[in-house]
């Protein structure tokens, strides 16, 4: 079983799950600086340009997120039951039980992770005085981050299934011969 996908703030930011509010604020500080020195040394592409903000954003989310109490012992706890109810449903598929339930399950509380730790809470961040004055955030920032969170988002998901034991693609059954026919039925009926 694999952690990874699931976005871990701690290790982000290079910190224990003890680190206090305090630590977390010093290497918040120190890898922003280092990332908008970066940045200011880097011919921005557009695909540069969302690496590095997508990164900014991450940075803000862990400062965010693991600096109060509250929100810090929430993400761990959701972060272990997406990652508990991954290693569930491998179990219970090699058992060779009935895994539907703890599927969707499952599928639910990852989308729920993904969602609040991968996009809705680093938007939230982008907002907060610390992280707009470390950071140097803007409104176009948000603008644009909101597009590539999604896409980000939407790989992260993509690839955590993927490597799911259960995980299956049905690949589509095209009847060519019909789709002719169709085809030529809408010309025909265009030219009459």
């Amino acid at each position: 079983m694999s952690d990874s996908g699931y976005i871990n703030y701690f290790e982000l930011l290079g910190l224990e799950a003890e680190a206090k509010p305090g630590e977390v604020r010093n290497a918040y500080k120190k890898l922003m600086k280092g990332l908008v020195g970066d940045i200011a040394q880097t011919q921005i592409t557009p695909d540069r340009r969302d690496q590095f903000l997508l990164k900014m954003a991450q940075l803000n989310a862990g400062f965010y997120i693991l600096r109060d109490k509250e929100r810090r012992a929430k993400f761990a706890e959701d972060r272990a039951r997406v990652i508990d109810l991954e290693a569930r449903w491998r179990e219970a598929g090699e058992r060779g039980e009935n895994v539907e339930a703890l599927r969707r399950e499952y599928d639910g509380a990852l989308k729920h992770f993904l969602a609040t730790y991968m996009e809705e809470l680093i938007l939230e961040a982008g907002r907060d005085a610390e992280c707009v004055e470390a950071s140097h955030w803007d409104p176009s920032h948000e603008r644009h981050a909101s597009r590539v969170l999604r896409h980000y988002r939407q790989r992260q998901y993509n690839e955590i299934h993927e490597r799911l034991p259960f995980y299956e693609i049905t690949k589509p059954v095209i009847d060519w011969d019909e789709r002719a026919r169709a085809a030529a039925a809408l010309v025909a009926s265009k030219g009459a």
